[in-house]
């Protein structure tokens, strides 16, 4: 988000950023037939599907009038009730910034209003669908706080919820100009100032250690617009520390860590840094983004697994998981991106946007449903499941309704006399202050070109800088108006144009795009075929792809269909050092060039991974020279990693008395003296073995482990696993319990089948 996307009376009230170029507004910027164009209307047509009345019930009911229409199921009626209709109105906010569409804003103008009714029903500036929602913040307000990775006074996330309604009403604001939607910002804004003023610092730490999405960047926001410091204050404090000073000192601490709880918190940090011109802040920003890309994140441009920050030394749990990188994640690491961007114009940044968005976000849209993805398995032969409008209302479908809204925000950029071109995006966009209209054409990645046409009103002297590729390695070839010219000067990563620039004036950009291979960070014996930026993969087979199209169950975002034995995988015939030079492309049938490859000596076809859809595939390959990794299509039915938000909170998570930690990347849980711990199984593939693995165990530790009310001895022990035979039952209700001493830390519970 930049200042520059605020509405024009705003201006005088808004400090300047001191960032050395600007993002277009949305408002200029329209696609052109391509494949962001078409996920574009897709997502159009998805968000229009929605009924406004059913997302916005949860504030109704908390602010205590009539409903118009039931409220959603799914994560909208299990704790997180309300958390869709604010990533709803940013959705519609960018959608109508990019097509300014009057349906479109018709239907952003009516949850506006009425959410206002919800809002002054409350008296007080509160604007929130948390359920019973008055107690926990009158508890939290003086002081009573009982916090953990992803319960707040035994709350889901209370205040992650309450951040996705501030940014709708900023983005409505900001983008659409909404002045209704701004007054309704800083009202809440205001109710939350006061709700917090007397919490000390240490409290405020405490309640931080809850996942809160970007809450201190949306109170710096409101710094921004109304430009009263009480806010930027505020966001300061609610900048979590435990994050923030490791990364001021230079140091890594997020292996094991929820990932998407911690980079909306350095989105805030990096906004913080812009407004209160904090370069030790800016540097903290720097250094996690450095972190995440270069040692966390895998071809797709995504990370983590289960949710969490892997071990930056091991990758192989991410690649054989089947909960891959979650596209939450990517979703804020681009904001991040943009962010940086705007303060250090650099192509590193550019680059990585590009990867990301053609080979993540965009291959997170069903293109014939619309529907989107939540986990990105990277598990070679397994597969996505895909939401539909009426069922699933994941984290991820409400950033995936904006993702596919906004394709246009970082195409180019700009400063007084400098164009950026940083995407190679079939687009237009009016150069307002500049009265110049540029145009450009491209079939990329099916072309290696890109043609740019300026049409100013009058002739320009203007520099215009084209991002250089890292991954043209053949080098750039420019053309204006037909005629070659040097590919110089470069620029922090960009080709820099200068000259008088008259109506009709094109730009030719030809980068010869090659096949190259990559590993992950940590340089594993995994191998990503690429071509150019864009990422290869192979569809392998339909079969067993269960829960395809999620229904509204708790779990139904994961792909629990069978995997496929990697034994089973074919594995590449070559030295890994030679398999960019056996992969070759396949012409089209009229001999057209086409981005299919045909591999020596196999019959697997790749293709660009945002093009594989309702099908297995192959993304990281093995040779046949390396070090096999074999499993089996393994016999666990159902699994609940203790510790990690997302399994325990599908799982109905209940305790008492027990607390949860790490050990390295793993999770645990453990219930004090007198304490429990249990979780929720549905039984639907007959499992009948237990399996609890915990950490060693010592002598003072002692456990009992109750089903369905029943406590159930053990078949097998050892120091760190435990195996019981399970009751014939529909479901299980399995309960840990301590007596007199604490009972083992407890990493994982699984049901089996024998």
């Amino acid at each position: 988000m930049k200042i520059c996307r605020i509405a024009w009376f705003m201006f005088l009230l808004v400090p300047s950023l001191p960032a050395e170029e600007m993002v277009f507004p949305e408002t200029q910027v329209r696609l052109c037939e391509g494949p962001f164009l078409h996920a574009q209307e897709m997502n159009r047509k998805y968000l229009l599907e929605l009924d406004a009345d059913r997302l916005l019930a949860p504030y109704f009911r908390e602010a205590g009038l009539p409903t118009q229409a039931s409220p959603y199921g799914n994560w909208e009626s299990s704790g997180l009730d309300g958390h869709i209709a604010g990533h709803y109105l940013s959705a519609l906010a960018h959608l109508w910034g990019a097509t300014e569409e009057v349906e479109i804003r018709k239907r952003l103008d009516y949850a506006i209003a009425e959410l206002e009714k919800c809002q002054i029903a409350h008296g007080n500036g509160y604007l929130g669908g948390v359920p019973n929602g008055k107690p926990l913040w009158e508890a939290l307000r003086d002081g009573k706080i009982e916090s953990n990775s992803f319960g707040l006074n035994r709350y889901w996330v209370p205040i992650y919820n309450l951040h996705k309604m501030f940014a709708g009403l900023r983005d409505a604001a900001e983008i659409a100009g909404s002045v209704k939607a701004r007054a309704m910002f800083l009202k809440f804004s205001d109710w939350f100032v006061e709700w917090t003023k007397n919490l000390s610092d240490d409290q405020i730490q405490t309640i931080l250690r809850t996942e809160h999405g970007g809450i201190n960047e949306t109170l710096a926001d409101a710094f921004a617009i109304s430009g009263d410091e009480k806010y930027l204050r505020l966001a300061e404090r609610f900048s979590h520390r435990e994050i923030l000073d490791p990364l001021l000192e230079g140091r890594d601490n997020l292996t094991g860590k929820h990932a998407n709880t911690q980079i909306p918190k350095v989105i805030g940090f990096q906004r913080i840094a812009d407004l209160a011109r904090n370069d030790d802040w800016h540097t903290a920003a720097v250094r996690f983004w450095e972190n995440v890309v270069f040692q966390r994140s895998i071809a797709i441009g995504g990370n983590s697994f289960r949710e969490h920050f892997n071990d930056v030394r091991n990758f192989e749990p991410l690649l054989l998981d089947v909960e891959g990188p979650e596209t939450c994640n990517t979703y804020n690491m681009l904001r991040l991106t943009r962010m940086l961007f705007a303060r250090d114009p650099s192509s590193r940044y550019a680059d990585f946007y590009e990867k990301a968005l053609f080979n993540h976000i965009l291959s997170t849209q069903n293109p014939r449903t619309g529907g989107l993805v939540y986990f990105t398995p990277a598990r070679s032969g397994h597969y996505r499941v895909y939401s539909q409008p009426q069922t699933c209302f994941w984290c991820c479908v409400g950033s995936g309704m904006e993702n596919h809204a906004k394709y246009g925000e970082m195409i180019y950029a700009h400063t007084e006399k400098t164009l950026f071109v940083n995407l190679f995006i079939a687009s237009r966009f009016s150069w307002k202050e500049k009265s110049i209209e540029v145009l450009q054409q491209t079939r990329f990645p099916d072309e290696d070109f890109t043609e740019i046409t300026l049409n100013p009103e009058k002739p320009t002297t203007l520099e215009v800088r084209i991002r250089r590729p890292h991954w043209a390695t053949s080098g750039v070839e420019i053309a204006i108006n037909g005629e070659n010219v040097p590919v110089c000067p470069v620029k922090n990563g960009y080709i820099s144009l200068t000259r008088e620039w008259k109506k009709g004036d094109t730009i030719r950009v030809a980068f010869p795009m090659k096949i190259h291979v990559e590993t992950p960070p940590d340089r594993s014996a995994w191998y990503a075929i690429f071509y150019g930026p864009i990422l290869l993969a192979a569809p392998t087979d339909t079969k067993n792809q269960t829960g395809l199209f999620a229904d509204e169950g708790r779990g139904a975002h994961i792909a629990h269909g069978p995997k496929i034995p990697l034994a089973e995988i074919p594995v590449l015939p070559f030295q890994p050092d030679e398999i960019a030079k056996h992969v070759h492309p396949v012409q089209g049938a009229d001999g057209s060039r086409s981005l299919h490859f045909r591999i020596d000596g196999m019959t697997a076809t790749l293709i660009p991974f945002f093009r594989v859809h309702e099908t297995r595939y192959v993304m990281y390959w093995k040779t046949i020279f390396d070090r096999m990794v074999y499993d089996s299509a393994d016999s666990v039915c159902d699994v609940v990693y203790c510790g990690e938000q997302q399994p325990e909170t599908d799982h109905a998570v209940a305790f008492k008395n027990s607390v949860t930690g790490t050990e390295g990347d793993l999770h645990w849980r453990q219930a004090r003296p007198n304490g429990w711990f249990s979780f929720q199984f549905p039984n639907a593939k007959h499992a009948n073995i237990l399996r609890i693995r915990t950490l060693p165990v010592t002598s003072e530790q002692k456990m009992t482990v109750w089903v369905n009310g029943e406590p159930i001895p053990p078949l097998t022990e050892t120091e760190t696993e435990r195996t019981y035979s399970l009751p014939a039952a529909s479901k299980y209700d399995v309960c840990i319990r301590s007596e007199e001493t604490e009972t083992p830390k407890v990493i994982c519970l699984e049901l089996q089948k024998e």
